[in-house]
């Protein structure tokens, strides 16, 4: 009795560690400021604005658990021994963050066939996607007056507006940009240079983000689990190794390009051996390792010749490093190889096309906006505001 009390005891207090964390984060995201950007960055953050960011917590804890429970859930339906779900709290207070490097569960035993791979895996995206879902189209058809954004701007002296400001920009992916474009009114739209101050936005976002991270089908990731169930280990084997040669060329797209100086390109041989210890599980033999880093490296380096203007994701590199060296690519095979019924192949697939509706190639980034930029109907209409309040 006293270790479920300790158990669930620390579930609870990790919980309400990651809700702490996830609303300062919240907070820091909705006023465009961090807890310790400068000497005097703690004044603004008041209980008030503290609470604010619960508008962003509340949502984005709700997929997180919403996720795990899924999963949770489903493996006690089968009867496989499962762990509550494990909250990772991490915030920063001087870099931007979410609060949180997401949740886990322990499944105490093997799973012996595909079918129990297949349900427990697809379980936690399904569940999660509707919760993002339901908070992004509350978002885009809830959106607040012009002159919400435009008081949170007015807070923000040491980050003046103008074409030479640097800003955090949220990147898109296919169903934020549809639900933006059919639900949401164009006059309360904000850029994406101002995205970060609507917090049901950004955690229908990085819900949609987690989403398409954890359906990756790769290795033991859920979207391995899924592609695992439907193709069976040996084809897995062979899409696990092209889905992930394609993710890591695509991640360092323009990372070295003929276009660069050469002081630049004399990092190249570095790089390389990046790419060496990225594949180095992914085959057997020095030789082929190589071979596998220097394909993906010539193929970069030619696509920048004729695409210079395509850009990777250094984000995406290093995920690429945790999933060659830590994670894995590829997927243990069950005891029971049996094929999955024709209603869970379905959904299986129709679970693969959530992953490209919510894959982000660029998630975030810092941009500065182009000299020029025509205004949103949102940036005209606080432009026209702030002219009627000049005597």
């Amino acid at each position: 009795m006293r270790n479920k009390i300790k158990v669930y005891s620390i579930h609870l207090i990790l919980f309400i560690i990651t809700l702490i964390t996830t609303t300062l984060a919240g907070a820091e995201w909705t006023y465009g400021r961090l807890v310790f950007d400068d000497k005097e960055a703690i004044d603004w953050l008041t209980q008030e604005k503290f609470l604010q960011g619960f508008a962003f917590s509340l949502p984005f804890l709700g997929f997180l658990t919403v996720h795990e429970f899924g999963h949770y859930l489903t493996a006690r339906w089968h009867k496989v021994k499962v762990s509550l779900p494990f909250y990772i709290p991490m915030w920063l207070g001087f870099s931007f963050s979410i609060g949180t490097m997401g949740a886990f569960i322990k499944i105490k035993e093997d799973l012996q066939s595909r079918k129990l791979f297949f349900d427990i895996g697809i379980a936690g995206p399904l569940a999660g996607f509707i919760v993002a879902l339901g908070v992004l189209i509350y978002g885009f058809t809830h959106l607040p007056p012009p002159e919400y954004l435009q008081a949170i701007l007015a807070q923000q002296p040491q980050m003046p507006q103008g074409q030479n400001t640097e800003y955090l920009v949220v990147g898109s992916n296919l169903l934020f940009t549809l639900l933006e474009v059919t639900l949401a009114d164009p006059n309360l739209v904000p850029s994406h240079y101002n995205m970060i101050h609507y917090p049901l936005l950004m955690a229908g976002f990085f819900g949609l983000f987690f989403t398409a991270l954890n359906l990756l089908p790769i290795g033991q990731l859920d979207g391995g689990h899924v592609l695992y169930a439907l193709i069976g280990y040996k084809n897995h084997q062979r899409a696990a190794l092209v889905f992930f040669l394609g993710f890591v060329f695509y991640a360092g797209l323009g990372f070295f390009s003929p276009h660069q100086p050469l002081s630049w390109l004399a990092w190249s041989p570095a790089y390389l051996l990046f790419l060496y210890i990225v594949f180095s599980k992914a085959t057997h033999g020095f030789r082929n390792i190589l071979l596998l880093a220097m394909s993906v490296f010539t193929a970069q380096f030619l696509f920048a010749f004729f695409f210079p203007e395509v850009k990777g994701y250094l984000g995406w590199l290093v995920f690429s490093f945790l999933l060659g060296r830590v994670l894995g690519i590829y997927h243990p095979p069950a005891l029971e190889d049996r094929p999955l019924n024709l209603p869970r192949r379905v959904l299986g697939w129709f679970t693969l096309l959530i992953f490209v509706l919510c894959f982000s190639p660029q998630p975030l980034q810092v941009e500065r906006k182009p000299e020029g930029a025509k205004p949103t109907p949102l940036e005209k209409k606080i432009q026209q505001n702030q002219l009627l309040k000049k005597p």
